[in-house]
């Protein structure tokens, strides 16, 4: 499916492709798009890589010659020492994840590990950045519960505490960087209020307050070096000496709060618009939005999926892509690419390319369907429903192309592709109007075709 996900930088004009601007990498689907490894790869010479909304319910893989990272809150183009790392406003950050993370992936090899330290692997932080307890996780945990005891369902969270500590945020009821970093005593009597008030709503819910109190003290001195006024840094890096800017969207276009697949979504704006709420800066700083699909779809947990293929074309795309959540460890569902979606996608975020990743994984399919159509009891709709029920009713229409069954992965430029290839590529470029800009087949670095 589309997901989106802005890859934000630049040199030259402010307001375009130039120093101080930004490119937003946005997920075009439902799914992630694989989308890590673009990240990885625009990051080679950023000079800043930001996150700007979502959590530690994220999850990126890149892989660096034969170690494979995981990323959750750290952006993904913190592979690249040169660069300064920062999680923007619209970020929620939860600070035991936070260290672990950092610390799991200094062990995993020498990219990330030489010369650095946690605190030197960990990113700049702004004052305003809401704060995930534990306890908005066991609450995560047990509303997921109720919902599958009332409806026969739930919505397929991560259960990392991320839909309630947005929520509290949205009731003012939340705290924030800032309130660690100050009067920690005022910190702790509000902390302790906020814990009651989710005890009494949720009676079964413990929280050993004290102890969690004592932990948190810790990690507000071990972040205090890193925390900054986020508009401020912002501000300077968009109009001090010219910078690359990277931005890079967790979760999808159709996963977003308002846009996507309600309520099967996540908590955050992860299309192009949370790059400006979620890191405090002007539109007319965006640069290049680069949206980021998979050469078919995908989709982790529950929410309707018209193109799912739940059959043995779906296990085979399970299977080859090694479709798991890099969070949950979960099976991602899959079947065709829906174009329908991602020109949903574009229509919110105005692409300036596109990114086609996991090619590959079609190598061996004698044809290939595409999702160019939906159709509501019998009638072509041009739009993407925004209730459910509708959705659910869709009826798709499908181009059916030429597989190629020969294998993409030593390619290393267009012309190396088969001609099969190449034509699936044109026919998205095509039916979108956005052209491709990378093609992936493989999981290396080396395996993203630059096209131009």
């Amino acid at each position: 499916m589309a997901g989106a996900e802005g890859a934000g930088s630049g040199r030259g004009q402010q307001n375009g492709d130039g120093a101080g601007g930004k490119r937003p990498r946005l997920a075009a689907e439902p799914d992630r798009g694989n989308r890590g490894k673009v990240v990885d790869l625009l990051a080679m010479d950023a000079d800043l890589v930001c996150r700007c909304q979502g959590g530690n319910n994220a999850g990126h893989t890149v892989v660096v010659g034969l170690v494979e990272y995981n990323f959750h809150l750290l952006p993904s183009g913190v592979l690249n020492r040169h660069a300064t790392s920062f999680l923007g406003n619209g970020v929620v950050i939860h600070l035991p994840g936070l260290f672990e993370e950092a610390e799991k992936n200094l062990k995993k090899g020498p990219v990330v590990a030489e010369g650095r330290s946690v605190p030197s692997l960990l990113p700049h932080l702004p004052f305003s950045l809401a704060t995930v307890f534990d306890f908005h996780q066991a609450v995560d945990r047990i509303q997921e519960q109720q919902r599958q005891q009332q409806d026969g369902k739930n919505l397929g969270t991560t259960k990392k505490g991320i839909g309630p500590v947005y929520a509290c945020k949205a009731s003012r009821t939340g705290l924030r960087i800032c309130d660690l970093l100050a009067d920690f005593h005022e910190f702790s009597k509000k902390f302790r209020v906020l814990a009651q008030q989710y005890k009494a709503t949720y009676p079964a819910l413990t929280i050993n307050t004290e102890v969690e109190l004592q932990q948190l003290k810790v990690y507000a001195e071990r972040i205090r070096p890193l925390v900054k006024d986020g508009v401020y840094f912002m501000h300077q890096a968009l109009h001090g000496p010219p910078k690359k800017i990277l931005v890079e969207g967790a979760n999808a276009a159709l996963l977003d709060i308002d846009f996507g697949t309600y309520p099967f979504v996540t908590s955050s704006n992860c299309t192009v618009g949370g790059v400006c709420t979620g890191l405090g800066v002007p539109p007319c700083h965006i640069g290049k939005v680069y949206g980021v699909v998979k050469a078919y779809a995908t989709r982790v947990g529950v929410g309707t999926f018209p193109t799912e293929q739940d059959n043995e074309i779906g296990e085979l795309l399970q299977s080859q892509g090694q479709e798991f959540g890099v969070t949950t460890g979960r099976k991602r569902r899959c079947g065709w690419l829906d174009l329908m979606l991602v020109r949903y996608a574009h229509m919110i975020n105005g692409f300036s390319a596109l990114a086609l990743t996991k090619l590959d994984i079609l190598d061996t399919f004698p044809e290939i369907k595409v999702g160019v159509e939906y159709q509501l009891e019998g009638k072509p709709i041009a739009y993407f429903p925004a209730n459910q029920e509708l959705l659910n009713k869709v009826s798709v229409g499908y181009e059916t192309l030429p597989g190629w069954q020969c294998s993409t992965e030593q390619a290393r430029s267009f012309a190396d592709l088969p001609p099969q290839a190449q034509s699936y590529v044109h026919f998205i470029e095509r039916y979108l109007g956005v052209p491709v800009k990378w093609v992936g087949v493989g999981k290396f670095r080396e395996s993203i075709i630059k096209i131009f």
